[in-house]
């Protein structure tokens, strides 16, 4: 085995263990914060960011999970779209990150903490509109 920190889901099944990776619910939870509509993106370290002008996705970013004592944490840092209600779309965040984990790892989580670092203006359909005036 590696020195990974692997989380043991089995539930005494005498057929074998079942252990899943903090990174494999990184993804699980990353792909379900960016399906909620309003989401415009979500944030990433330095080396993500290289990593996905490569061409290598990286589904995880912006999602920091905690394996502790308590249970398991789950911090989702997001960039919302301006003029949606940032309170609903937490909660629907929230809801849709634990329904995820709860069908595919069967894992109940703690907490679910959405971190807002940013807005992001819609300057296309502006853009659009000042060009077919002219």
């Amino acid at each position: 085995m590696s020195d990974k920190q692997l989380l043991n889901v089995t539930d005494g099944s005498t057929l074998g263990n079942i252990e899943i990776a903090p990174e494999v619910i990184e993804v699980i939870a990353g792909i379900a914060v960016s399906e909620v509509a309003g989401v415009a993106s979500m944030r990433g370290n330095f080396a993500s960011g290289v990593a996905e002008r490569l061409g290598k996705k990286n589904h995880g970013k912006g999602v920091k999970v905690e394996l502790t004592e308590n249970g398991i944490l789950i911090d989702a840092y997001v960039v919302m779209d301006y003029g949606i209600s940032i309170p609903d779309t937490a909660q629907k965040i929230q809801d849709n990150t634990r329904q995820a984990l709860r069908n595919m790892t069967a894992l109940d989580i703690n907490e679910i903490n959405v971190h807002i670092v940013g807005v992001q203006m819609e300057t296309g359909k502006e853009e659009e509109v000042e060009v077919e005036e002219l």
